[in-house]
């Protein structure tokens, strides 16, 4: 997941932004386009399918992908992708399991939902396109009725892990999950040879998430090939702010 965000410029146009589900081979192509560009060219990742300029992984057939369309230029400008637990059994397991074992939450299988590969290109990084991606997110668990919203979210390690284990050390005494929905890094941050002590701004996804009510599950994770952190996000329904929740659900209405 990425969190740079930027403001729009408060003379510029107001975009007229949907979101939706990607009903086609041709829309899924779509957003794994914007994928590559931030995910790629941005951020430096390795992907296998870099010489298509595409993001491309096997977990991608199995997952619905929630767009954000600009229709003033037609567009796809950011994306979610949503793993239904029916269709993670399908996959072998949930992408998060490629970073954590997730033995503490089998029991919750069959009621979590699983988010990821969320970005949004350079130039809507605003308020507007961000709503858009969580209204969507809303209306897909209002309708399926999911318990658990679960995913990795991604922070920064341009610095070489400084910036994440200080946001780590920040997060996990106030929003740390209880000891049963603990999960456990494969690639673990060494956060003991890390500064945990910088002066951090939390990363406006995770702070989105935490909002809602979510908890961090765990100590962070090294992605290598994202050059990134991860953090284990886990946000039961039940949990859910209900006043900040409400602007969102009422956006997907």
């Amino acid at each position: 997941m990425l969190d740079l965000i930027r403001g729009q410029h408060p003379h510029e146009t107001p975009r007229k932004l949907t979101f939706s589900l990607a009903r086609s081979v041709t829309e899924i192509t779509e957003a794994q386009r914007v994928r590559y560009k931030v995910f790629g060219e941005e951020m430096g990742a390795r992907l296998n399918s870099a010489h298509l300029g595409l993001d491309i992984d096997r977990f991608d057939g199995y997952c619905d992908h929630l767009l954000v369309r600009d229709h003033g230029n037609g567009k796809v400008v950011g994306t979610y992708r949503i793993l239904p637990p029916e269709q993670a059994l399908a996959a072998g397991g949930y992408y998060s399991e490629t970073e954590f074992d997730l033995s503490r939450l089998a029991h919750l299988r069959e009621r979590m939902v699983e988010v990821g590969r969320s970005c949004v290109h350079p130039d809507y990084r605003d308020g507007a396109t961000i709503t858009q991606l969580w209204s969507g997110l809303a209306d897909y668990i209002g309708r399926h009725n999911h318990e658990y919203l679960i995913g990795c979210a991604s922070i920064s390690m341009a610095d070489g892990g400084h910036y994440a284990a200080s946001v780590y050390n920040k997060l996990h005494k106030l929003h740390a999950a209880p000891a049963e929905y603990r999960v456990f890094p494969h690639c673990r941050l060494p956060l003991e040879s890390l500064n945990r002590d910088l002066e951090v701004a939390i990363p406006p996804l995770i702070k989105g998430y935490l909002r809602l009510g979510a908890y961090i599950a765990g100590e962070p994770a090294w992605d290598p090939d994202f050059n990134c952190a991860d953090v284990f996000i886990l946000l039961p329904v039940s949990r859910l702010n209900a006043r900040y929740a409400k602007h969102f659900m009422r956006k997907a209405a």
